[in-house]
């Protein structure tokens, strides 16, 4: 490779510590400074994922750099998108660790989650993911999640359906090529054997054919379902959703974390949202002080409203700073050492977060909390009592 000329080099180096830096002005420089790495889709289909993942994260690390820092340690921070890809998500990482990344947030998504950690446990990277939630993500000793794992998802919400008797006969709609989509349905099948519903209809689709699901539908219709469960993200839900109304089906749709993001997409009418039911650990409109001060402040920072993807970056940001408080770990350490000592202090930290009281880890990496449900009301994500 030639090498660059030293004026070049020069304004590169100047541009990428401009873009990377967070609210660090005066921060501590080299060994001095945590170096915090995001990777998710920021353009393309899932881009409500990853912008609001960056932004919760933005948000915490100002917060603590104006407070002083972690242990009078200042963040910088450094958020690459990947757009949904596997392959440019393994890229960003390695661009961060270029960059000198000591600790990454992410990948957003499940599938990029699981390529990147096959390449972060090599160097024994903390890695801890707001949305990644396949198990497959967290197989590694160095990765942790803040949201819930997909069997946890699929058990949640078949218990919730039927225990609030919201429907006697279910149709799935699910992506078989996603590990997130199959991971949460097969959850779902087997504690529906244990719920006062049937499944009378279970239908898949793939990434290469996900326009069209009018045979899904009518197959849910000519069964006799009542709601429609669908493990799937909110870009496939909208067409669903659409498609169902366009060929007068009245099912009812419940959904995961997968769905939060669906008032937001391009075109559609959200109308067709309204009654839609989710599982989500963050609802924007809860009356607690927690909420309403992280909801006034990121909307004051984003001119949105925030969703469950910015709550549990913005605990992500947070549940670091515990976990390096507890362990004592300079930011001066090598990578790997930081990755044993937070490894060990996530087994015996308790935080209290957006997305939950009491979180806490144990050593496969899973989080502990409790699930809230929530309903679409007149165009807003309302937390059902």
């Amino acid at each position: 490779m030639k090498k660059l000329t030293k004026t070049l080099a020069v304004a590169l180096s100047a541009a990428m510590f401009l873009t990377s830096l967070t609210g660090c002005a005066g921060a501590a420089k080299g060994g001095d400074t945590w170096k915090i790495g995001g990777i998710g889709p920021t353009t393309g289909g899932a881009a409500v994922y990853g912008i609001a993942v960056q932004n919760g994260a933005d948000l915490a690390i100002k917060e603590i750099n104006e407070a002083g820092g972690i242990a009078g340690n200042k963040i910088e921070y450094n958020f690459q998108d990947d757009e949904l890809d596997s392959e440019k998500s393994v890229n960003a990482y390695n661009a961060l660790k270029d960059w000198g990344m000591n600790i990454l947030v992410g990948s957003v998504t499940s599938g990029c989650c699981v390529a990147v950690a096959a390449e972060s446990v090599n160097d024994n990277m903390f890695q801890l993911t707001p949305s990644g939630s396949a198990v497959d993500c967290i197989t590694n000793k160095n990765v942790f999640q803040v949201c819930f794992t997909d069997p946890n998802q699929g058990i949640g919400a078949a218990s919730y359906i039927g225990s609030n008797n919201v429907a006697s006969k279910v149709a799935v709609i699910y992506d078989s090529s996603d590990v997130y989509s199959s991971g949460i349905y097969q959850k779902f099948a087997q504690e529906a054997d244990n719920q006062p519903f049937e499944i009378v209809s279970a239908e898949a689709f793939t990434a290469d054919s996900k326009t069209d699901f009018s045979v899904q539908l009518q197959k849910a219709a000519d069964a006799g379902a009542e709601l429609v469960f669908l493990p799937i993200y909110y870009t496939e839900a909208s067409l669903i959703l659409t498609q169902a109304a366009s060929a007068g089906y009245n099912f009812k749709f419940f959904g995961c974390d997968g769905l939060d993001g669906i008032l937001g997409v391009e075109n559609f009418d959200t109308s067709l949202a309204e009654g839609v039911m989710l599982l989500t650990p963050f609802a924007a409109d809860a009356a607690d002080e927690k909420t309403q001060n992280f909801v006034k402040a990121y909307e004051a920072a984003y001119g949105d409203t925030p969703n469950q993807f910015a709550a549990d970056a913005y605990d992500a940001v947070y549940i670091i700073k515990a976990a390096i408080e507890k362990s004592g770990v300079a930011p001066s350490a090598s990578v790997s050492e930081i990755g044993d000592a937070l490894e060990k202090a996530m087994t015996e930290i308790t935080v209290d977060g957006l997305t939950g009281e009491s979180m806490n880890w144990s050593e496969d990496g899973a989080v502990n909390k409790a699930p809230k449900a929530m309903e679409i009301k007149n165009g807003n994500y309302s937390l059902i009592q």
